[in-house]
């Protein structure tokens, strides 16, 4: 296999990614796999969650096409589609782990309409608690957050969480 064949495979794998992940996420972790993704949906206690095991089930199949295409004598396009699901969890990784859910520290502020337009939807996405009624499960590619709060009111805001009142409002509430 030519090295511009390899590559457009690497490129056409990340981006089918995106479909996979959006698939993944809506109907698998939203669906019979809740019972790991919920944690995602709570309060984090700690630096992990029941969720983070998807990131070591989804890396299986790169690693063995990785291994298949490298090292066992497999097509070699198995190792360029194994680097490209290997290169997608690594953008989802810094973007969805890194940026938005800052579980790594950064300073990072999206500026550019995309960034912000992912960040927000992704966030939007996290309003609602439950495993029905959510919007928005794609990473890298999103609705319009405008579209996307226009569809959580239309579902009366079902599974959507109660705001979280200040500190100083909860401590003076109690004390009432």
């Amino acid at each position: 296999m030519s090295i511009a064949a390899g590559i457009l495979l690497f490129f056409l794998t990340v981006i089918g990614m995106e479909a996979f992940a959006y698939a993944a996420h809506r109907w698998v972790m939203h669906g019979f796999g809740w019972f790991l993704h919920e944690s995602h949906h709570r309060a984090r206690h700690g630096n992990w969650e029941l969720n983070d095991l998807y990131a070591a089930i989804f890396a299986v199949p790169s690693f063995v096409l990785l291994l298949g295409g490298l090292q066992l004598g497999w097509w070699p396009g198995f190792a360029w589609i194994g680097a490209g699901i290997a290169a997608y969890g690594a953008i989802y990784f810094g973007f969805h782990d890194v940026i938005v859910h800052q579980r790594i520290p950064t300073r990072y502020l999206p500026k550019s309409k995309y960034m912000k337009r992912i960040v927000q939807a992704h966030r939007l996405h996290h309003v609602v608690e439950t495993k029905e009624g959510n919007v928005s499960f794609g990473f890298l590619v999103a609705p319009k957050p405008e579209d996307l709060k226009a569809e959580l009111k239309r579902r009366s805001r079902a599974g959507v969480r109660a705001p979280v009142k200040p500190r100083a409002q909860k401590s003076q509430t109690a004390e009432s």
